[in-house]
């Protein structure tokens, strides 16, 4: 991790507790890409993978493509149904529903209408669940009763030309959001408790991407991709640290961090390294390496130790190394990866997630495979293969023994059992 492991290891655990606020257990998975955005899960893989998953309950709760949040054993599911964006809190171990919240939201029309229901996952934390719906609503809720707290409609109707997909993100005290359209933006961070604006960071427009926080020194940062930029936010002050010219076209590969490195990624633009080092007032940024070869553009890749793992716009499955950036392997995945309701609309392939789970690596496509592989830089290993539904695009949530998959207009829950 950034050339040293154990130093990587211990600013990876400040920003999770950072980022996930007091209440946060191993197994939760309670924003966009898990407890401290690098898609790791506390799962309990088996020895031998199962022929099969038993399904142990299955929900219908509407469209969308936002990956759920689970705090315990609470789930929290944001979709549409009905005309209306609805969140959800179920039980984790049934199914069952505890509280419903809704509200009237507008159709999505243009050349994404086949994706009429939300993009943004919800992030929970401190009682608190904070969703971005996909005309630009931020909103907040009581954990526990979905009582409706408070909600920013300073930017609703204001989208990129693809609508809101940016996912929010909870860093210590603050929701902080990418709000507003591709050619007038903001990353805006409000109090969790009362939604009072803290700082806004304006100058660019808003693309798809979701922010991301890392810590340098004694200062936690949001970095985010806008529509012209890659910027770093002190996330106290809203103070700009950094930024840097990165503008490509569609793109929703976010920014990851481990320790002090940042990765990213884009179509056409390769997957790139940086060295981020805090010095007085302002951050620097050293390249460590680039590799221009690849070209993702829908897949936020994972650091798992020394290696790199994503998806390329072609959806080809590929291992780099975090020394140097030098691919080690790749691995074409099967066909019918497109974004409209049959698969065939909305671009080609590249859309997946990936999610390290120890042991393994899960792989989800938009075709309903589950791909379980091993963790290797010599060669793709394959350790099972599920169907696991249709239409998904959010990520798997691996947590103990159970695999929870958001479909199309479903929730399900497998158990993985020897």
């Amino acid at each position: 991790m950034n050339g040293t492991i154990l130093r990587g290891t211990v600013l990876a655990g400040v920003t999770a507790a950072l980022l996930c606020g007091s209440h946060a257990r191993a197994q939760d998975w309670p924003q966009w890409r898990g407890p401290n955005g690098a898609a790791k899960a506390t799962f309990d893989a088996p020895k031998t993978w199962p022929k099969a998953l038993k399904q142990q309950w299955k929900v219908s709760v509407g469209d969308g493509v936002a990956t759920p949040a689970l705090v315990g054993d609470r789930l929290y599911v944001f979709s549409r149904q009905d005309g209306q964006e609805v969140l959800r809190c179920l039980k984790a171990d049934s199914g069952d529903q505890v509280w419903a919240e809704k509200y009237k939201a507008a159709e999505v029309t243009g050349f994404d209408r086949s994706f009429p229901g939300p993009r943004s996952s919800p992030a929970v934390a401190d009682g608190k669940v904070v969703t971005l719906g996909v005309h630009g609503g931020l909103a907040c809720f009581d954990a526990q009763t979905g009582k409706l707290l408070w909600r920013k409609d300073e930017y609703q109707g204001s989208v990129p030309m693809f609508h809101t997909s940016s996912s929010p993100l909870i860093v210590g005290k603050l929701a902080v959001a990418q709000l507003g359209g591709g050619k007038s933006g903001a990353v805006v961070a409000y109090e969790l408790a009362t939604g009072k604006e803290k700082w806004k960071s304006t100058g660019d427009g808003t693309a798809y991407a979701s922010p991301a926080a890392i810590r340098l020194g004694d200062t936690t940062a949001v970095i985010a991709e806008t529509a012209n930029n890659l910027v770093a936010i002190d996330a106290d002050s809203g103070k700009l640290l950094w930024k840097t010219g990165y503008k490509t076209k569609y793109n929703s590969s976010s920014p990851t961090t481990t320790g002090d490195t940042l990765i990213y990624a884009g179509k056409d633009k390769g997957v790139r390294a940086v060295k981020l080092e805090k010095k007085g007032d302002e951050v620097k940024a050293t390249q460590l390496w680039n590799n221009a070869d690849l070209s993702v553009i829908y897949n936020t890749p994972v650091v798992r130790g020394g290696l790199l793992f994503g998806l390329t716009e072609s959806s080809r499955l590929f291992c780099l190394s975090m020394k140097d950036g030098s691919q080690l392997w790749d691995h074409k995945l099967a066909a019918g990866g497109g974004g409209g309701k049959k698969g065939g609309k909305g671009g080609g392939g590249g859309y997946g997630s990936i999610v390290d789970v120890g042991a393994a690596l899960l792989s989800l496509t938009p075709g309903g495979e589950l791909l379980v592989f091993e963790p290797n830089e010599k060669e793709f290993r394959q350790l099972a293969r599920y169907s696991v539904g249709q239409r998904t695009y959010a990520y798997p949530i691996a947590s103990g023994r159970r695999i929870i998959i958001k479909d199309g207009d479903s929730v399900t829950a497998y158990l993985v059992e020897e």
